[in-house]
């Protein structure tokens, strides 16, 4: 009796030990102080405004928005891709995609402008058992579809970086579909996922061993490729080769939060949104009223310096996922609630 005593303690210590340093991880032992220099305007009419690209020469904002938590539900409401005007004092959307499929519901988008100008902009799209990436050109008013891919080794695609035309990397943010080992990839914080590139025709793995690789982005010249770990809480580089899609590690940011999508601004920046307490979002997933912080970095990688420019704890915005930034405009989107927000930054950014 004594030493299955002494074996359950050890179990159970254990099992506490883990559960802390879980705990400990996830970020929620982080006592946080809500800041921001500036004001924000609340835009509603888009749920769940998980993905923010802004076209800098145009001034406009391409917006990727599902309402995620009706589709947890089982319902399957449309989801869609909204232009947003930044001159517009009167902060109207547009629904680009009113007319597609019930089974639109996008999460990931990227814009690439040609040097004569064209635009396409790509978007990961989850049809109900199926993963597609949808691509489409932008002619200043109208978006048009021009060609779907689907493969499976796009096991469970977030984000994406289009490289030209037709070529991008897509992160998967799992190596598992839903179910017990997905579980156990996130709760024991398994670095197994990759980044897939394409070349135009079909799919390689361009990079794996990644903890929850999330949001995609690269430097302006395109030489270099920000991947966001969000369990590790850093943002992996890599050299990109742009003609071969070829990877090579680079180094690691290290941010110490749950890092979602990455906005690269006009002088090279990064604009990082996170999320500071990720079991605590995770409990927010489910449940509307568990108010989950919002957190945005600044990075510049050129030196390493990192600046945490808003914090919020839940009220002003939940579950942050992107921080685009423009002209001393930032545009903070979300997970599931039904506004972004549109601020003006004051500290001379």
């Amino acid at each position: 009796m004594k030493k299955w005593l002494i074996g359950l303690s050890v179990v159970v210590a254990l099992v506490a030990g883990w559960f802390l340093r879980l705990m400990w991880l996830a970020g929620e032992f982080k006592k946080l102080e809500p800041h921001f220099a500036g004001e924000c305007t609340p835009v509603f009419g888009a749920v769940g405004a998980e993905d923010i690209v802004i076209h800098r020469v145009a001034g406009v904002a391409f917006i990727s928005a599902a309402d995620r938590r009706a589709l947890m539900k089982g319902g399957s409401p449309r989801g869609g891709l909204y232009l947003y005007d930044l001159s517009d004092p009167r902060h109207r959307l547009r629904n680009l995609t009113p007319d597609t499929s019930p089974e639109f519901h996008p999460h990931g988008v990227s814009l690439h402008v040609g040097p004569e100008g064209r635009v396409t902009l790509m978007v990961v799209n989850h049809e109900r058992g199926n993963h597609t990436v949808e691509i489409y050109d932008w002619n200043g008013e109208v978006l048009a579809h021009r060609r779907t891919i689907a493969d499976p080794l796009m096991v469970s695609p977030n984000d994406l970086h289009a490289l030209d035309h037709e070529r991008f990397v897509v992160t998967n943010d799992h190596a598992n579909p839903p179910g017990f080992a997905r579980t156990i990839e996130e709760y024991f914080q398994r670095e197994i996922s990759n980044v897939l590139y394409y070349d135009g025709s079909r799919f390689h793995e361009a990079v794996g061993g990644i903890g929850l690789p999330n949001g995609v982005n690269a430097s302006p010249d395109g030489r270099t490729l920000y991947v966001a770990s969000t369990i590790t809480g850093s943002i992996r580089t890599f050299d990109l080769d742009p003609s071969s899609g070829r990877l090579s590690p680079k180094g690691r940011i290290e941010i110490g939060s749950g890092v979602d999508n990455i906005d690269v601004d006009a002088e090279g920046r990064l604009w990082v949104a996170a999320h500071p307490k990720l079991l605590t979002f995770v409990r927010h997933l489910s449940d509307a009223a568990v108010l989950a912080p919002s957190q945005v970095f600044r990075i510049d990688p050129a030196s390493g310096r990192v600046d945490e420019v808003y914090l919020d704890l839940g009220s002003g915005i939940a579950g942050s996922s992107v921080a685009a930034f423009h002209d001393g405009r930032l545009l903070i989107g979300t997970v599931f609630d039904p506004k972004f927000l549109d601020c003006r930054v004051r500290d001379g950014t």
